[in-house]
């Protein structure tokens, strides 16, 4: 099994920063990708940026191009996610996904954290 959990969401003001981070811990050697997803009240869950196991970036979300910036250290199992000119529509809990390795040995199943809280106010 693979336990995610996120640390560093807060309330911040209009253009604000946070830096969010997601420690993997138990069998890591199941994770391939990373990412970050969000969901505010009402609304689905969207993906917001991913990062590969080499730590290459491969999406972000339009609207936080240029303001988040995800990156990944594997010697310390964690993803982040820098989190600047933060704005109210990035109010919503934050959640760390971890895509499964192909194995006899891992789940078939993605890996979720429990979330974060992010409050952006004006």
């Amino acid at each position: 099994q693979v336990q995610l959990v996120e640390s560093g969401g807060d309330l911040v003001q209009v253009g604000g920063s946070l830096r969010l981070s997601c420690a993997a811990s138990g069998d890591t050697y199941c994770i391939s990708s990373m990412g970050w997803y969000r969901q505010a009240p009402g609304k689905e869950r969207d993906v917001v940026a991913q990062v590969t196991n080499a730590g290459k970036t491969y999406y972000y979300l339009d609207s936080v191009k240029g303001r988040f910036t995800i990156s990944r250290d594997n010697d310390k199992n964690t993803v982040y996610l820098q989190m600047d000119s933060l704005e109210p529509e990035d109010t919503a809990v934050y959640y760390c996904n971890a895509e499964p390795r192909h194995s006899d040995f891992c789940s078939d199943d993605d890996y979720w954290g429990q979330g974060t809280q992010v409050v952006v106010s004006s």
